[in-house]
């Protein structure tokens, strides 16, 4: 791990624990993940954390790394917070309240996925894990626009309907995609482990999350996205 990455990886893990021990509920986060599933397998409410997620894009210094963190509860997202400092933007969202962004000094707006069909659809691709699994997937629209981002910006592009679908062919951790799983599902959006059909869920004995799509349900009901 480049050494500039990894201090502030660890700083920041430190800032946002110390933020959330008042709330006396467990934290796992990328820089504490060696926690055994034997403990881990109790907690039906807990702190998921990544503390800097998107490291080639700080190592590029491109401004599109985040700042992670989502409140699972059996296995499900019920809260998160995607944070790019840079930006000086946040989306967040929660259970009973929806979805918003909000950035700089402005009040906060309520975001929702995008419900226009029309093409072309806009797919959100990583910025540094391009892949021949990707490419295979694209091939199925006849006519898509590519929107290039990195980190769990991706999500979030689908959340605020920047964007119709993020397909996520590749290796991830569940604190890449805690947080921005919360903002999207309370825009009215899925995230959708493509192996089983089903939400994603969180705090499995391997962290290591499948593949999944990010997606707006109406763009579902026309395109075969899983």
């Amino acid at each position: 791990m480049f050494n500039g990455e990894a201090l502030a990886d660890r700083n920041a893990h430190e800032l946002i624990v110390h933020a959330l021990e008042p709330t006396q509920l467990p934290i796992l986060s990328e820089e504490g993940s060696n926690i055994n599933f034997s403990e881990r397998k109790l907690w039906d409410l807990f702190w998921l954390v990544d503390p800097l997620d998107g490291t080639k894009e700080f190592i590029k210094r491109n401004g599109e790394f985040t700042v992670n963190i989502a409140l699972i509860k059996n296995q499900l997202p019920i809260a998160g917070i995607v944070y790019a400092p840079t930006k000086e933007t946040f989306w967040y969202g929660a259970e009973g309240v929806g979805s918003y962004k909000m950035s700089e000094n402005f009040p906060p707006v309520r975001i929702s996925v995008e419900s226009n069909t029309d093409s072309p659809i806009r797919i959100v691709s990583s910025r540094s894990h391009p892949s021949p699994k990707l490419e295979s997937y694209l091939s199925r629209f006849d006519d898509h626009e590519i929107v290039n981002m990195g980190s769990s910006l991706k999500i979030c592009l689908v959340a605020d309907s920047s964007a119709h679908i993020y397909p996520r062919l590749g290796p991830t951790m569940e604190w890449d995609s805690g947080a921005g799983h919360a903002v999207l599902k309370f825009a009215g959006g899925e995230l959708i482990n493509r192996e089983t059909g089903e939400e994603l869920i969180y705090n499995k004995e391997i962290l290591k999350n499948p593949d999944f799509i990010c997606y707006s349900p109406k763009v579902k009901d026309v395109y075969e996205v899983l």
